[in-house]
């Protein structure tokens, strides 16, 4: 993996080169380049599949050809919903839709170390899951006594009714769903803690190590409170999507598959807690596990090949995306977010910085 990430800018910018020389297809150069660097994904290995990280990549892709639709007079009506100001928030609610349904009710739709991090965040032990599922599925319960013993571990007394109609005995026994909610808060901000201290401490410590010995207390205090504000909103992510599932479930009497999905949607409203600039990541790494998910779902329901018998898909998928941001970093450079153009000018080389002249190379 990691050789396939050091080649691929060189390769980027020899095809780049080549196709210069040759002055071939003016104006889509650089789009032409990624699509050809696109199979460097192989150097990870013939039979080593990226689908993750060739979605995600995929999403950013279609951000980028988002602004360049908005902006564009041939496109920028029929692009203009895309200017929404919270469809962050609204691809957060279906990306959780579907995660946390999958979590509940098939995890092996989702990725392995995806999966352990919901597991640990999710706050639930197995056989709660399992109970949960199987009243969503309408079949008999196979674990009550399990579940009952699982109780039992943590103090909790609890007999459980075979014929109950909706599982808020099995999520959090005898508490009541409000109380519920504080509590699993409380523990989710402790196992949120972790995650984060790394993500803020660590670039302050070494992109802004020099302004530290400058302003520590203004640089340290924005980390701290940025490390607050994202376990924050983890989790209240988790513990409100088993908030909303119960009040859906009591309000309705009843609990299935739809419902699940449904309960789970509005647990992406937790993401309004993040920074504006933050909510863009997050909600497109999320979509990026969504559509994965929900394509292996498909395809175990017999709807769609299974990803196995498409052969490298991810190459194609990524392909495409490098071609797209190859293609809006030559030719539409505004659509990008100031950092990433940076890291991307670091890394190819800083282009004509006269609009005349990049119009020129495009």
């Amino acid at each position: 993996m990691d050789c396939f990430w050091a080649r691929l800018p060189e390769l980027l910018s020899r095809l780049m080169n080549a196709l210069l020389l040759l002055g071939a297809i003016k104006g889509w150069r650089a789009l032409v380049a990624g699509l050809f660097a696109g199979p460097s994904m192989l150097l990870t290995g013939p039979n080593t599949q990226h689908t993750s990280l060739a979605i995600y990549i995929l999403m950013r892709a279609s951000v980028l050809a988002s602004r360049c639709g908005v902006k564009s007079k041939r496109f920028g009506n029929v692009c203009k919903p895309l200017t929404w100001s919270h469809g962050d928030i609204f691809l957060m609610c279906l990306s959780s839709s579907q995660i946390l349904s999958a979590y509940i009710l098939k995890q092996g739709s989702l990725p392995s170390s995806y999966k352990s991090f919901l597991n640990k965040h999710g706050g639930k032990n197995a056989v709660i899951l399992q109970g949960v599922k199987d009243i969503a599925c309408n079949i008999p319960f196979t674990n009550l006594e399990a579940i009952e013993k699982y109780y039992k571990t943590l103090g909790v007394d609890i007999k459980l009714d075979p014929h109950m109609k909706v599982p808020c005995s099995i999520i959090h026994g005898n508490q009541s769903c409000v109380g519920h909610f504080f509590s699993f808060l409380l523990q989710a901000y402790k196992r949120a803690l972790p995650v984060y201290l790394p993500v803020y401490l660590v670039p302050a410590l070494i992109v802004h190590r020099q302004g530290l010995s400058k302003r520590p207390y203004a640089i340290m205090g924005k980390s701290l409170l940025g490390i607050a504000r994202s376990s924050l909103f983890l989790s209240v992510y988790c513990s409100s999507a088993w908030a909303w599932t119960c009040l859906l479930f009591r309000t309705l009497k009843r609990c299935n598959i739809p419902m699940v999905a449904m309960g789970t949607f509005p647990s992406g409203l937790a993401l309004l807690i993040e920074k504006k600039s933050r909510r863009i990541e997050i909600s497109l790494y999320c979509l990026a596990r969504a559509i994965e998910s929900f394509f292996t779902c498909m395809a175990d329901a017999g709807l769609c090949p299974p990803a196995s018998k498409l052969k490298r898909a991810d190459v194609v998928v990524f392909s495409l995306a490098t071609a797209i941001i190859m293609h809006c970093y030559a030719c539409e450079r505004e659509v990008f977010r100031s950092k990433y153009l940076n890291v991307l000018d670091w890394v190819f080389g800083v282009p004509p910085a006269s609009d005349d002249e990049r119009d020129k190379k495009c």
